[in-house]
């Protein structure tokens, strides 16, 4: 039975430059499609955290020497972030459709998500984004620009910013609209460029989103039957990667609560994929999220592999 899905790319798995990037989303097209020819409507959001940190970087570094007249705004990095990563999935989808013979138009929407100003994530910046870096490296970095910088997963040290809840999703109306026209559409691009509102109107503000939260959101607004939250291993675990690792097929919303309650996922890494999944299988009955690999999803989809969340 043809389901409508929301697929949440990771952006640590979209490539370190644009060309990297454009060679690896030719591969993630081709799962993708597997599940578009099976008559799926597909949604796919995607994150953004190296590629937004770049371009940030870039555009600052630009500033000091004088190539451009100033930095840009982090929003507005996330806006081109949404773009080029946009073009790329599109155009990588879109070539795969055409080589199989399906005849379907995919578009990117670049998206505004709504988040509280009053949100405590705005005190604590935890979201981190760009490159790598070692200890001395990134030292010189926070006192050179007044970035936080902090040790990620043992790979290096990276710039966090501030990671609000998303509430909404501003475009929310065009993207049901698209994809009730038979459009696959790319959006809510590095968790949506994050907006506040003021006396009516709305603003960019400098933070990430995450983007398993706001694929969550997503999903809950298009009224999705699934979620699929893509990771680097086949399933969720607990006690990972210790003698007493357990791999898990399906589990309830307090089930996953209590294992999140216990330390069980790592923060910032499998923690908000889980917590994601459970905010949506908990938004409708009948709704399940499934966290797997991206090539393991047509199975998951038909509960072959992966961790089904649902109630």
């Amino acid at each position: 039975m043809a389901k409508r899905i929301v697929i949440a790319l990771g952006g640590n798995a979209l490539g370190n430059t644009p060309a990297e990037q454009l060679a690896l989303v030719r591969e993630t097209a081709k799962p993708i499609v597997d599940l578009i020819e099976e008559g799926n409507e597909v949604v796919i959001a995607h994150g953004n955290g190296p590629q937004v940190g770049m371009i940030n970087l870039g555009m600052s570094t630009a500033a000091e020497a004088g190539a451009i007249k100033s930095d840009m705004p982090f929003p507005e990095c996330g806006a081109m972030s949404q773009g080029y990563i946009g073009y790329h999935l599109q155009n990588a989808i879109g070539n795969e459709l055409a080589a199989r013979g399906v005849k379907k138009d995919v578009a990117t929407v670049v998206t505004q998500v709504l988040v509280s100003e009053s949100d405590p994530a705005f005190q604590k910046p935890t979201k981190p984004i760009g490159a790598f870096y070692d200890k001395q490296t990134a030292e010189r970095i926070a006192k050179e620009k007044g970035y936080t910088m902090v040790e990620d997963a043992g790979r290096g040290y990276r710039q966090v910013v501030p990671s609000p809840k998303p509430i909404d999703v501003i475009e929310k109306n065009t993207v049901q609209a698209l994809v009730n026209a038979g459009t696959v559409v790319i959006t809510v691009g590095g968790g949506g460029i994050p907006v506040i509102l003021k006396d009516g109107k709305l603003y960019g503000t400098p933070a990430v989103i995450d983007k398993d939260f706001a694929s969550a959101k997503l999903a809950e607004l298009l009224d999705a039957d699934m979620l699929i939250i893509l990771t680097a291993v086949e399933k969720v675990a607990i006690n990972f990667r210790k003698e007493n690792e357990q791999w898990l097929s399906d589990l309830t919303p307090a089930e996953a609560k209590q294992y999140a309650d216990e330390g069980q996922f790592a923060p910032g890494s499998m923690l908000p994929k889980v917590q994601a999944a459970v905010s949506f299988a908990e938004s409708k009955p009948g709704r399940t999220a499934l966290i797997t690999l991206l090539e393991k999803a047509k199975d998951g989809i038909a509960g072959k592999t992966g961790t089904r969340v649902h109630q």
